[in-house]
């Protein structure tokens, strides 16, 4: 963990060996400062008559040492602060780039909202404590270290107090801090559920707002914030009992030195001023020892963010490009060879796709169609390589997919899913996702035959409307039209359209179908739908039943001879079941 955190400190190397030299100049500066005031006591003004010169001598020596110190800690601050805002901007990058390289898969390992948590939350806990480590972890021990070796120079008889204190203290403190570290790693498994809820809850705000349920979702939230507090107060319980423990050997370090130290003066050749100097050491002590504390508490909350953060950084995509990648895909024909698929990655649990067995020729168009959780979006998922079959082969232009480059695969096999996402921009900025080059009238080509154009002109900025976050401010099947557009932009050989038309009217379905016949016959189409008008017109149609393919021909073949099929179109055109030898409805 350490290594690979290590790793994220890039080009702020050397503000982050500067600032604990600054640190440890400033330690120097503040341990010599009471050495002087004890001679300035002792040779300055104790002496018969008084000496002004040793007075005036220690005293710029006191300034100097003071403007050393101030600098010191200032230009300690500021290198601090760029080294950990840099390690912090390092680490993200690194968590966004790694993800942006996951496959689905790695994908459903992480929720939403946990990989949020981590990216915010967990980054600046991590980016507080290497602060923390630059500063406070050089400058605590060296101050306990070099005041200690001052006051055992003043009084060796005397140090040994605050020796023991110390021994005793750091004994304490660490029961304190075992105890508090359990409750800080639980608190970011509760951060994850309190994001998760406001995600769900702002995502779906029109939902809650049409069903009235703003008073449960406030409930969850509250639930979801009490669990985050009750956490941090039982940790805060233990953490803040530093504090009376702290005044406690404090107070008693003072009380010991001072009698002690009193005695001296008046029985031994002790002198006021080497009390003076030893009082003052024992704040910077006792003190630098409660910063040791609160550095541990803070490393307790940092390691648990750390141990989340580095589970996203090496964590290895499971889909990634061969040794040496086909380039090009020749055609848009399909095969799948024997092919099982389950999501889980240790293969274990029932597959959702079981021996699919499947050859689709280049340019045809193919529909499929079943019930929810039948497979028909998983079959598709393994033509892209979103995911990897886990027993067979799926073949793309007669190579097995995992031999492709996966941009060279993925710019030909353009995929309009379900849950159609826009993002916030004009329309043109959305289009050109699938073609960054694209010119505007590509753009304008590819929405006509997507049937988005007219809609698109008849608003007031036609082709630079801004989209809002989701595409929000559009309507569901203007949102499915504008993504089919988006994916035609690619050229793709093969375009796939997961129930991506189920927000459209079927006359604007059918407008959709007729322009992908004639204007891009060459491209292999796959069309999944729940609606039999989608598919009926394909030059094949699959129907799947619980990852299996139960079924395949054309749209009369299996109303004459599939059972599925026929129930499907009985229950969305009222048909009476009878059919003629032709296949032809009675």
């Amino acid at each position: 963990m350490l290594k690979t955190l290590a790793r994220q400190i890039k080009e702020y190397k050397w503000v982050s060996i500067m600032t604990p030299l600054f640190m440890v100049l400033e330690v120097v500066a503040e341990t010599l400062i009471p050495l002087l005031m004890t001679s300035i006591v002792d040779n300055g003004i104790n002496v018969k008559g008084g000496d002004i010169n040793h007075i005036y001598k220690m005293g710029a020596w006191m300034v100097l040492l003071a403007l050393v110190g101030l600098l010191s800690g200032i230009l300690g601050g500021v290198f601090a602060a760029k080294a950990s805002t840099g390690f912090a901007k390092n680490i993200r990058k690194t968590m966004h780039d790694n993800i942006q390289r996951f496959s689905f898969s790695n994908i459903d390992k992480f929720s939403t909202a946990g990989l949020i948590t981590r990216l915010t939350t967990d980054v600046t806990n991590i980016q507080n404590a290497y602060q923390m480590l630059l500063r406070m972890c050089f400058r605590a021990p060296f101050t306990m270290i070099f005041a200690m070796v001052a006051a055992f120079l003043i009084s060796p008889r005397l140090a040994r107090v605050y020796l023991i204190a110390v021994v005793l203290l750091s004994i304490v403190l660490a029961f304190i801090i075992k105890g508090a570290m359990k409750y800080f790693k639980e608190v970011f498994e509760k951060y994850d559920d309190l994001n998760a809820t406001i995600q769900e809850n702002v995502k779906a705000i029109r939902v809650v707002k049409a069903y009235v349920r703003e008073e449960h979702e406030e409930s969850r939230l509250r639930k979801a914030s009490e669990n985050i507090y009750k956490m941090f107060v039982k940790a805060e319980n233990q953490v803040i009992l530093n504090s009376p423990v702290m005044q406690f050997t404090v107070y008693a370090c003072i009380l010991l030195i001072s009698w002690m130290g009193a005695h001296m003066v008046v029985t031994t050749s002790f002198t006021t001023g080497e009390l003076m100097g030893l009082l003052t050491y024992c704040m910077n002590i006792l003190s630098s020892l409660m910063m040791i504390s609160m550095i541990f508490v803070m490393m307790s909350m940092s390691i648990a963010s750390a141990e989340r953060v580095v589970e996203v950084i090496n964590e290895e995509p499971d889909i990634v490009n061969p040794e040496h990648p086909v380039m090009e895909v020749k055609d848009g024909s399909i095969e799948f060879e024997n092919v099982d698929f389950t999501y889980n990655k240790d293969r274990s649990g029932e597959p959702v796709l079981k021996d699919i067995n499947l050859t689709i020729r280049s340019g045809e168009t193919v529909g499929i169609i079943g019930g929810t959780g039948s497979g028909k979006s998983s079959l598709m998922m393994l033509v892209s390589r979103l995911y990897d079959a886990s027993e067979g082969c799926v073949k793309v232009g007669g190579e097995d997919v995992r031999k492709y480059d996966l941009e060279v695969l993925r710019k030909e096999v353009s995929v309009v899913q379900q849950k159609n996402v826009l993002f916030s921009g004009t329309i043109l900025e959305n289009l050109r996702w699938g073609d960054k080059e694209a010119s505007e009238e590509e753009c304008i080509k590819a929405c006509k035959l997507a049937c988005a154009d007219e809609f698109i002109q008849a608003m007031p900025e036609g082709y630079n409307t801004y989209i809002e976050q989701g595409g929000v401010n559009v309507s569901g099947g203007q949102r499915q039209r504008l993504c089919i557009a988006r994916a035609l932009l690619k050229k793709p050989r093969i375009l796939i359209l997961d129930d991506s038309t189920s927000a459209v009217d079927t006359a604007t379905d059918a407008k959709i179908r007729r322009a992908f016949a004639e204007e891009i016959p060459g491209t292999t189409k796959l069309i999944i739908s729940q609606r039999i008008s989608s598919v009926e017109h394909a030059d094949r149609i699959i129907v799947m039943d619980d990852g299996r393919i139960d079924g395949v021909g054309t749209h009369e073949e299996l109303l004459q001879h599939n059972e599925i099929y026929r129930d499907v179109y009985e229950s969305q055109t009222g048909g009476s079941g009878d059919f003629d030898e032709a296949g032809g409805q009675i």
